[in-house]
């Protein structure tokens, strides 16, 4: 970390001090200060004849935050009030409408919505294109402006004009900011002694509440079977990747990142405790929205044999950032490695691809399904058609469907990924002892 600070510290102290070269000097070929002098130079330059006052530090500032955009989306330049809301929103609740969004080729993109959040309930998917904030195209914001004028107090309103994806035109949706709730892990029972957990983020106290969660559960029940819901999970913490990754594995390699030097290859490793959950059958659900600490959980668990993984292909963030402090309250984010499955895949761009890919279908609406009752003849609507006699005993006793309650039944019905989900996690022991 120091050696970052005192780098930066370096080039400011350089570019302050080196006088400007004459504008018709030839380049030193074997110069290696040329290119900070060429800096150093355009700087006096605007400093003495832009239209506008500016000052030389200012002229900086903006010089690192460009520099650092360039790079890639996901590395910055943060000013203190920024790099303060970045620490903020990986501990505790931090207000804003609860996306998380990446910048390709210009146009900034919705990662994923967190769940329960404004921007979750207007319908925000991922894949979808802001076009403008608040009638600002978001081409001439760029990422971090963009970010900074989504974010705002609670109550207050923000407008964006939005492209979902397969649309032929954008609309405006109005959000109002809210508080992001911090609470990371929510768990419900599918149907007697099978527990669906759903992850929304990766927060430093992720591990935690699942294991919390888990125990509280196994008190009263036998899991006889868990499916993990990761879909529109846009990340977080690397380390609460490793050991949420690490509740199910009992030892091994989950993950590893290596930069552009061979030897800085790092392993993270699981350790055997007393409350992992290695024995349970173990199902994984995957989108475009599962994307950075969501797809190391779920590589690791697909490389390593322990879940089924089922939906759709994820988004493809496979890169590490590593964040500096500098001395004035402000920060950099920086690109510094990207990250493997055990198996030595680099999910960058590619995301992991499931085992079974089945796509979201959307439960018919009730018009549709109006219509479709209109339109459709059976044995039953002749009018002198016989009653079936086991009517009533399947109203008194048929089957049960999966559930403990009429809003997970209703749950289950409406999610077809979740549906498939729970029937594999309750053939999964099946299939093992035919192996």
């Amino acid at each position: 970390m120091r050696t970052g600070i005192w780098f930066v510290s370096f080039v400011l102290l350089l570019t302050l001090t080196i006088a400007p070269a004459p504008l018709g000097a030839a380049p030193g070929k074997d110069d290696q200060f040329e290119a900070l002098r060429r800096f150093s130079q355009v700087v006096d330059m605007v400093e003495t004849h832009y239209v506008k006052k500016v000052t030389k530090a200012e002229l900086i500032q903006n010089s690192i935050k460009g520099m650092l955009e360039q790079l890639d989306p996901h590395s910055a330049f943060l000013p203190a009030d920024e790099f303060k809301e970045l620490q903020v929103s990986s501990s505790g609740a931090f207000q804003g409408i609860g996306i998380e969004i990446s910048s390709e080729n210009g146009r900034l993109v919705v990662v994923s919505p967190i769940e329960d959040t404004p921007a979750f309930k207007a319908g925000l998917k991922s894949g979808d294109i802001i076009l403008e904030i608040d009638g600002e195209s978001t081409l001439e914001l760029g990422l971090n402006e963009s970010v900074k004028k989504i974010r705002g107090p609670q109550g207050t309103s923000v407008t964006l004009t939005i492209l979902h994806k397969g649309a032929q035109q954008p609309k405006d949706i109005t959000i109002a900011r809210g508080t992001i709730p911090i609470v990371s892990v929510k768990t419900q029972e599918l149907d007697k002694g099978y527990l669906l957990c759903r992850i929304t983020r990766f927060n430093e106290h992720t591990t935690k509440e699942l294991r919390d969660k888990l125990a509280e559960y196994t008190k009263k029940n036998r899991i006889q079977g868990i499916v993990l819901d990761l879909r529109n999970n846009p990340g977080g913490l690397l380390d609460q990747a490793v050991s949420v990754s690490d509740t199910f594995l009992t030892d091994g390699l989950i993950v590893y990142i290596q930069g552009k030097d061979p030897q800085s290859r790092r392993d993270f490793n699981g350790r055997k405790e007393a409350d992992d959950v290695t024995q349970v059958p173990l199902v994984t659900l995957i989108n475009a929205g599962s994307a950075s600490a969501a797809e190391i959980v779920a590589g690791a668990l697909q490389d390593r044999k322990r879940s089924l993984l089922i939906g759709e292909k994820t988004f493809g963030k496979g890169s590490v950032q590593t964040v500096v402090s500098l001395p004035d309250g402000s920060g950099i984010k920086l690109t510094t490695a990207l990250y493997y499955t055990p198996n030595g895949r680099s999910i960058q761009a590619e995301g992991i691809v499931p085992d079974l890919e089945i796509p979201f279908a959307a439960p018919p609406s009730e018009e549709d399904k109006t219509l479709k009752d209109r339109f459709t003849f059976r044995e039953k609507d002749f009018s002198r058609h016989l009653e079936n006699g086991s009517a009533k005993k399947l109203k008194k006793g048929g089957k049960v469907q999966p559930g403990t309650d009429e809003a997970t039944r209703s749950m289950i019905e409406k999610d077809n990924q979740m549906r498939l989900a729970l029937e594999m996690v309750k053939t999964l022991p099946k299939l093992r002892d035919i192996r």
